[in-house]
C-alpha cells in the first residue's frame, strides 16, 4: 500500500498545555523529566514503548509505533499549565505524593520551573477546593481572551512552535447538557450573556480552538463531548478527542466485558467501588461532582455487550458505581469488582477483582501519548473528532450516527491501523487465511 499521507515533520518544540496542575500532571511532567535524563523508563506509554507489525507474520516486520510514523520527540516537549492554586509543580508534586522523594529531588529544579498561570474558576463547578490563584476576569468573552493571551505567551515563553492541550483539572459537577451547548450559535450567544450555564473547562476549549490548538479532555468535564464545540472544531480545522482517561477500573471493565461476550456469558450484575485519597478523590466527594463521573464509568457495558442483541444474556443486570474519599490512600487508588455472571443452562458464577492501582501512574503515560498523537493529528490536517484515539478515554466520542465502540481490543487495532495507514501500510485484518491455501479454499 504505496499511499503514505503527507504530514509536515515535527520541528521545534511542543508545548503541552495543561488546564490543572495536579497529581497527573505533575506525575507526567517529572516522568518525562526522569525519562529524558535516562533515570526512568516510559512505562504505559504507547508511543515511547509500542510497536506495530507491518505486513504478514511471515515478514518479520515490527515497529516501534515512533518509528512508523513522525512523533515529536521527549526532548522536543515542555510544559505549561494553569490552576486554580499558586503552587509550583515541584510544590504540587511533594503534596500529591505520587512520587518518591530520590525521584522528586532529581527533578525538583525542573519542576520548580513550572508555575501555573491563573485558572479560570467557577465554585458552582467546583465546591471543594479554595482558589486562590484566579483570573481577574468579570465575564466569560474576557476569560476566553486572556486564555488565549496566555497559550500565546506560553509559545513564546516556551520557545514553542506548536501546542496541544490536555485537560487534567478537578471534576466539575454534573448537569444535564443545557441548550447552549446543542449549537455554536446558541453557544456564542451564551457567551454573550455570561451564562451560567458554561462551565470553566468548556471556556479553555474555546479557547483552544479559537488559537488552533489541537484539544483533548482528561477529565469529565462538559467540553468537545458536545455539538457546539465539535461544530466549532471541524469550522476552526482542529483536532478534538475525550472524554476522561480510561486509567484504572474502567479499563478494566472494557477488558473483561469484551470477554464475557466473547464466550457468550451473562451477566446478572456488576459492583464497582472505588476509594481513592488525592484531591480528585476530595472532589468526587462532592456528590453532584460524582455524578459526571458515574456518567462516564457507567456508559462503557451496554455499549460493549450490546443488550439489545442479546437480551437473553444481558438485559437485565445490575450495575453499581461507587467512589468514597478516604485520605489515608492518597493517590493509590483501590478498586473493587464483583462481576456476577451465568453459564451453561444458567448457572452462577463470579468474577472479583481487587486492583491496587495508583492513580496517576496509571495515567500520566495516557496524556503524553494524547499530546503526542494529537500534535500528530494537526499536523496531518486533520479536524474534528479523532475517534481512532478513542483507547484513552472513558466516553470516547464517535462522528455522530456512529455507535460509540468501548472494547479495548478494537479501540487498540483501530488505533494501530490509522497508524499503519497514515504511513502507507496496509492495515492488518488477522484473517490470516492466505497461509493456508488449498487448505481452505474460498472458491471451488
Amino acid at each position: 500500500m504505496e499511499n503514505k499521507k503527507k504530514v509536515a515533520k515535527p520541528e521545534g518544540k511542543l508545548a503541552v498545555l495543561i488546564p490543572g496542575l495536579g497529581a497527573v500532571s505533575t506525575t507526567l511532567m517529572a516522568g518525562v523529566e526522569l525519562a529524558r535524563q535516562g533515570k526512568g523508563a516510559p512505562i504505559g506509554s504507547l508511543t515511547q514503548m509500542g510497536t506495530a507489525r507491518l505486513g504478514k507474520r511471515t515478514d518479520g516486520r515490527t515497529v516501534k509505533l515512533n518509528e512508523l510514523v513522525p512523533l515529536a520527540t521527549l526532548d522536543d516537549v515542555v510544559f505549561g499549565a494553569w490552576d486554580i492554586i499558586s503552587e509550583d509543580a515541584y510544590q504540587v508534586a511533594v503534596r500529591s505524593g505520587v512520587l518518591s522523594d530520590k525521584h522528586l529531588e532529581q527533578v525538583k529544579p525542573f519542576l520548580q520551573g513550572i508555575k501555573p498561570k491563573p485558572g479560570v474558576h467557577d465554585p458552582e463547578f467546583v465546591r471543594r477546593i479554595t482558589a486562590n490563584h484566579i483570573k481577574a476576569t468579570k465575564t466569560h468573552r474576557e476569560s476566553i481572551e486572556a486564555l488565549r493571551q496566555d497559550i500565546r505567551d506560553f509559545k513564546k515563553e516556551l520557545n514553542a512552535k506548536r501546542a496541544v492541550m490536555v485537560v487534567c483539572s478537578s471534576v466539575e459537577t454534573f448537569r444535564p447538557l443545557p441548550e447552549a451547548f446543542q449549537t455554536l450559535a446558541n453557544f456564542e450567544k451564551a457567551l454573550d450573556a455570561n451564562s451560567t450555564d458554561i462551565n470553566p473547562t468548556a471556556l479553555y476549549t474555546y479557547a483552544a480552538i479559537k488559537e488552533g490548538v489541537p484539544f483533548a479532555n482528561g477529565t469529565p468535564n462538559a467540553a468537545v463531548d458536545t455539538p457546539a464545540l465539535q461544530e466549532l472544531a471541524k469550522l476552526e480545522g482542529v483536532p478534538v478527542a475525550g472524554r476522561d482517561l480510561k486509567s484504572g477500573q474502567t479499563m478494566m471493565k472494557t477488558v473483561i466485558a469484551p470477554a464475557l461476550k466473547a464466550r457468550m456469558l451473562g451477566l446478572e450484575g456488576w459492583f464497582s467501588t472505588n476509594i481513592l485519597g488525592n484531591r480528585d478523590g476530595e472532589v468526587l466527594d462532592d456528590p453532584a461532582a460524582f455524578k459526571a463521573k458515574e456518567v462516564t464509568k457507567s456508559s462503557v457495558l451496554d455499549t460493549i455487550l450490546q443488550p439489545d442483541l442479546y437480551p437473553e444474556l444481558y438485559n437485565k443486570y445490575s450495575h453499581k458505581v461507587s467512589i468514597h474519599y478516604y485520605p489515608p490512600r492518597g493517590d493509590a487508588k483501590e478498586g473493587w469488582d464483583n462481576i456476577d455472571i451465568t453459564g451453561w443452562l444458567g448457572y452462577p458464577m463470579q468474577i472479583k477483582v481487587n486492583f491496587l492501582c495508583r492513580d496517576s501512574i496509571l495515567a500520566a503515560p495516557l496524556v503524553l501519548d494524547i499530546a503526542l498523537f494529537m500534535d500528530l493529528a494537526k499536523r496531518l490536517e486533520w479536524r474534528g473528532i479523532q475517534e481512532w484515539m478513542s483507547f484513552y478515554f472513558k466516553s470516547p466520542m464517535a462522528h455522530p450516527g456512529l455507535p460509540v465502540e468501548h472494547d479495548l481490543f478494537i479501540q487498540l487495532t483501530k488505533l494501530k491501523n490509522t497508524l499503519r495507514v497514515v504511513a502507507g501500510e496496509e492495515p492488518i485484518t488477522h484473517l490470516g487465511m492466505d497461509y493456508y491455501g488449498d487448505d481452505l479454499p474460498l472458491a471451488r
